[in-house]
């Protein structure tokens, strides 16, 4: 088994290692390695869970050099506020005996203030797509010593609709750059971007895509609504002792939002939410509060299944199935990390049996089904999202009706009556028929 020591890795780095008590490289971090120390373009794809994020940085800090430059060298761009913040401790770890100026930048807050921050130097800037562009229209963002770029959980960006301005953005880049992305899927724009972006990158594939990592197990029930999921979930929670730390995936914030208020009575003490419509302060409160144990439920969108490093899940639980078959992979991997066991639960409803497919077909297996605890009352019940919706298509059938004119009889004196003599109103207000500019003599 390969150490860390055993890399062309620094004393500082070595040290900060150690304080960290990692000793060994993942599969991951060992591959891409050499292949970025190497300087050439690189594509990483490894399920979540697997050390990407230290993948890019170790290399990346073993090569660089103390400058006193003001513009940024290293450029690293993930989608979300949560994933910048997380990359920052990271950093802040692994620097703990070098000197490097780093610092994250994210939309929500006063930009005025990351101005400030990049204005006063940089070696490494950690960003979201939309605040970086930004940051480079103000002027204040100088992109032209750049030497590195990372784009981490770029499917993450390309679903956001970040691809025409992520182009755009690197046109202003300096064309002689390593290009680094790191992502556990490869989707069809991922593979536009790398042909447009990168120059012959070496690709690193860990595990095949779509499969997911051998320590989790699957299962899922057949569950008909909310009503019903909400039983089923209250009675795993209560029941279910190897049930420790708990992710909870809702399919949107309303949903995430009701199903928080519907069992928070039952866990006050123990539970929190986490979705975009939250503000900033709240979301980083609530998962560290998780990190920490402080509370061990969180109901989450899919915003947090996108690379944010959360340790010691030892259950998600998907209240709704994702419909892009590649976020279910994201979701269980926030489980059986770090080579521990994990458990993936999946309430499905009718409608999610087609997702559920989709999902099997991708994972090339199939997710075993449970039967129904009997003590889990069935509801009846359905919200209105649940409810069949009538194509409107159908209701713009109308028959076409006969008209008929009014439904009254007009009185005779507001009934107008074209006479086809225009004379007559002429007449009446005494105005000559014809008009002619003079009278003649």
């Amino acid at each position: 088994m390969l150490l860390f020591d055993e890399l062309n890795i620094n004393k500082p780095l070595l040290n900060a290692l150690a304080d960290l008590d990692f000793f060994t490289p993942t599969p991951i971090q060992e591959q891409a390695f050499p292949v970025i120390m190497s300087g050439v373009d690189m594509v990483g794809i490894a399920q979540t869970g697997t050390g990407k994020t230290f993948a890019y940085l170790l290399p990346i800090l073993r090569q660089l050099r103390f400058s006193d430059q003001k513009h940024p060298r290293i450029l690293i761009i993930v989608p979300t506020r949560e994933l910048v913040k997380q990359v920052e401790e990271e950093i802040e770890k692994l620097t703990k005996y070098m000197n490097v100026r780093f610092a994250g930048v994210y939309g929500g807050t006063n930009i005025n203030t990351q101005k400030q921050l990049v204005y006063n130097g940089l070696d490494i800037l950690v960003g979201t797509p939309g605040r970086l562009i930004d940051l480079t229209l103000t002027g204040t963002l100088r992109l032209k010593n750049i030497q590195k770029l990372v784009i981490d959980e770029v499917d993450e960006m390309l679903n956001q609709g970040f691809l025409k301005p992520l182009t755009h953005f690197f046109e202003n880049l300096p064309e002689k750059r390593q290009n680094l992305m790191f992502s556990a899927t490869l989707t069809e724009e991922v593979e536009t971007l790398i042909q447009t972006t990168f120059h012959k990158p070496k690709k690193i594939e860990i595990a095949p895509h779509g499969t997911p990592l051998e320590q989790i197990d699957q299962k899922a029930y057949a569950v008909p609504n909310f009503y019903t999921k909400t039983n089923l979930l209250t009675h795993l929670l209560k029941e279910d002792q190897s049930i420790e730390k708990v992710l909870i995936f809702a399919g949107s914030r309303k949903l995430a939002d009701r199903l928080f208020e519907s069992i928070r009575p039952l866990f006050p003490e123990r539970i929190g939410i986490i979705h975009s419509n939250k503000s900033q302060n709240f979301r980083f409160r609530n998962l560290k509060d998780f990190e920490e144990d402080k509370i061990n439920i969180l109901i989450a969108t899919d915003l947090v299944s996108k690379g944010i490093d959360i340790s010691e899940v030892s259950h998600v639980i998907n209240f709704d199935m994702p419909k892009i078959p590649g976020d279910y992979i994201h979701r269980i991997g926030r489980t059986g990390r770090a080579d521990k066991p994990g458990i993936a639960i999946s309430f499905i409803n009718e409608v999610e049996k087609e997702y559920q497919n989709e999902i099997e077909d991708l994972m090339k297996m199939k997710i075993p089904m449970l039967a129904m605890p009997e003590n889990v009352e069935i509801s009846t019940i359905f919200t209105d999202e649940e409810l069949p919706r009538p194509k409107m298509k159908n209701y713009l059938k109308m028959p076409k009706l006969e008209s008929k004119g009014a439904f009254h009889e007009k009185s005779a004196k507001n009934q107008k009556v074209n006479s086809g003599s225009p004379s007559k109103k002429r007449k009446k207000y005494k105005k000559p028929e014809k008009r002619s500019g003079r009278n003649k003599r």
